[in-house]
């Protein structure tokens, strides 16, 4: 597991150089690459703000509040023991008021940090399971995912609106100019943000297996994490969310993908397929000889 833990990050860490190479090479056709300082400048200072107030923006996209341990103490109890084990501050716990089956953390540290759970998951998971849960949200706190996933998003951004005033402005170069020729440059220019997206899915995708991986080990129970995941994949096809502009910024935090992962939702999603995420757990629960 140690070595694929270094893969993942190597993984990431490539997956970045990718993303930068595609804005660079992109930003490199307006005006020369003369304003791509201001665009590079723009995603530090829009990724700071965004990682700042995640925690902010994801629990009011879910309308959560606070609860006390006296409303739900099952779910301060998980909380407060996997954070003493895990030797880090308690996080703020909140509820969602939805149906819909789903548990998400952030903030941009382990002492800012917030775990929601909605009460759809409550319902459905026993406490075993939802230890499992509560430990996979953890680790994306302690693994600092969510600055990986603002940089990430940041950055994808920053190509999609360089690649859409590249197009409004010609690309800032002319046909004799121009290398790739017109149909080359405009062929980047849509090519370059679809390239774009889909390192960021993949960089949430890795991000995914190693808070299941060390949630695991945190809770010392994979089978409990993999026995979760069925239950949600199920629940979250009943019960899915209103793919609304607000939730659609905030859905890579959740445990499971909150939308109807069909078609080409499915191939753009930011989690990876929820078959391999269970065999992946349940390889584990193998491999260390755990008790189902």
């Amino acid at each position: 597991m140690t070595t694929r833990r270094y893969f993942n990050g190597a993984k990431t860490l490539g997956l970045f150089v990718l993303l930068w190479a595609v804005l660079l090479g992109l930003g490199s056709f307006i005006a020369g690459g003369s304003y791509l300082w201001l665009f590079a400048a723009f995603g530090v200072i829009s990724t700071f703000i965004g990682y700042w107030n995640s925690a902010t923006l994801a629990i009011r996209a879910m309308q959560a509040r606070p609860v006390t341990e006296v409303e739900q103490p099952t779910m301060y109890r998980i909380v407060r023991d996997l954070s003493r084990d895990a030797n880090q501050p308690m996080p703020q716990l909140y509820v969602s008021p939805t149906a819909a089956p789903n548990a998400f953390a952030t903030g941009r540290n382990p002492s800012n940090a917030a775990v929601c759970c909605t009460e759809g998951i409550l319902e459905l998971l026993n406490e075993r399971e939802l230890r499992g849960v509560l430990g996979h949200e953890l680790m994306h706190v302690y693994n600092r995912d969510i600055l990986i996933g603002s940089v990430a998003a940041a950055i994808a951004g920053i190509v999609t609106s360089v690649a859409t005033m590249a197009m409004w402005f010609g690309g800032g170069r002319n046909s004799r100019d121009n290398p790739l020729g017109i149909v080359g440059l405009l062929a980047m220019l849509i090519l370059a943000p679809l390239a774009a997206t889909m390192i960021r899915m993949s960089i949430s995708r890795t991000r995914e297996y190693d808070a299941d991986e060390d949630g695991a080990k945190l809770t010392g129970d994979p089978a409990a994490l993999a026995s979760a995941l069925r239950k949600l994949e199920s629940g979250v096809a009943a019960r899915p969310l209103q793919q609304t502009p607000q939730l659609e910024n905030v859905s890579h935090m959740f445990i499971a993908n909150p939308f109807k992962g069909v078609g080409l939702a499915r191939m753009f999603s930011t989690h990876p397929p929820m078959d391999e995420r269970i065999a992946r757990l349940e390889e584990m629960n193998a491999h260390r000889g755990f008790l189902n």
